[in-house]
This record gives structure tokens, sequence and C-alpha cells, in this order.
């Protein structure tokens, strides 16, 4: 009785520091926003998942919120999702190799655990390339203030999966939102975060069945160009 005594206080610990810490700091970690893609560009005003993240924000009152990915061609523009400042934010490989390619579980793993390596990973925003995260983290929260956003902002990793089974592969953007919140809230933190974010789509993406029981077909119709909106 007296071990499980324990663990609750230190539940209850670990779980307030985990409030007090979140309300404080810039980002409030959400997790995974969807599991494949719908259309391409994946996120843009209109789409349905940029209007799902814009939903997190307005139930939060943020008036921003950021979306993390591991970059591909894409420079990553910020835009407006109604009255919502939707703000991208993409790990590059400057190796060429690694998390982009979602099968790719050791790399992927690495980051995730231990995060970018010195000297191999940069940042991208707005077209800009950022060499550290101290300098992508203050380009953000300068968008961020400038729209007024007061408190801690959601952030979500995008989550899609162009190949395989996406209940399993974490999909664009999974390592850096694990690496965000470990810098920003400690290790503990952002395994809790991981684990819960792997939750969050089950609950409140409204088309999750749709994703998941179509994913073979999208997937198929993403990588083959037939879902290009522009």
């Amino acid at each position: 009785m007296k071990w499980q005594v324990i663990l609750i206080a230190v539940l209850a610990i670990f779980g307030a520091y985990l409030v007090i810490s979140v309300a404080a700091g810039p980002f409030e970690p959400v997790g995974r926003l969807g599991f494949v893609k719908l259309a391409n560009p994946d996120m843009y005003p209109g789409h349905p998942h940029s209007q799902l993240l814009a939903e997190y924000a307005k139930e939060r009152g943020s008036k921003c919120a950021l979306v993390v990915h591991f970059a591909g061609d894409s420079g990553y523009h910020s835009y407006m999702e109604d009255d919502v400042m939707i703000i991208e934010m993409a790990l590059i490989d400057t190796n060429g190799t690694g998390a982009a390619d979602p099968t790719d579980y050791a790399d992927s793993l690495d980051l995730a655990l231990y995060g970018p390596q010195e000297g191999r990973y940069k940042f991208r925003a707005d077209g800009i390339e950022f060499e550290n995260w101290s300098a992508a983290r203050q380009y953000i929260l300068d968008i961020a203030a400038r729209n007024g956003q007061q408190g801690p902002m959601p952030m979500v990793w995008h989550g899609t999966a162009r190949s395989g089974n996406p209940i399993f592969t974490q999909g664009c953007g999974f390592p850096l939102y694990f690496y965000i919140t470990w810098q920003e809230y400690g290790r503990f933190a952002a395994y809790y975060y991981i684990i819960k974010g792997m939750i969050t789509p089950y609950i409140y993406l409204p088309y999750r069945n749709y994703e998941l029981l179509h994913a073979p077909e999208l997937q198929y119709y993403y990588t083959n160009h037939m879902l290009d909106y522009r």
C-alpha cells in the first residue's frame, strides 16, 4: 500500500510540473494531426488538416498554431486559416536521408531519442534555413508576437505517412515534435507528450476512420500526383 501512495504522489507531482511548465512555456504539445495526406500541398488554407489545427487553436484561445514537418521540397510558409496564423517548421537532414523516408525507422528513432546531431540538421520556415533550434525558435516566437499571441500556442506534428501502415508509422514531423518538447520541457515530458500525442487523432480527428480505411489508396494517389491541388 505504501508504494502505491508513493507512486500516486510522484505522478501527481509530475502532472503538476507538466501543467505549470506548459502554461508558462511557448508551446502546448497537442500531438499528431493526421494519418495520411489528403491533398497536395498538404497544408494550405481550407485543407481539412489545416482547419482542424485552427480549431485546436481557437479552443485554446490561441491566435497561432505550430505544425512541424520533416523537410521535403516545400518552403514551409506561414499562412492564415480563418483568423489563426498557422506556422510551419521543418527539420532538414543535410545528408539527404533519414526520417524523410517513413520506412527508415532507425533514423527516426535516433532523432526522437537523442535529438538532431550537431551539424547534420537545420530548420526551415518561410523559405528561410536556420542553423540551430535557438534561431528557429526565436523566429517562430517573433511571428507569434506580431500576431498577438499570448500564452502557449498548440503544436502538432503533421503525422501524415506517404507509405506503410499509418497506425505504426508516425509520419512527417514526429522527431522534430519530440525534439522541441524535449528542449522546452525536458526528456520525460517529451516521452509523455509523444504517447499522449499518438492517441490524439483517434479522439479528435473527425475523419480518422476514412483516413485509416482508405490509407493505401490515398497514399497511392498522393505519390502518383493524383491529389495535386495546384
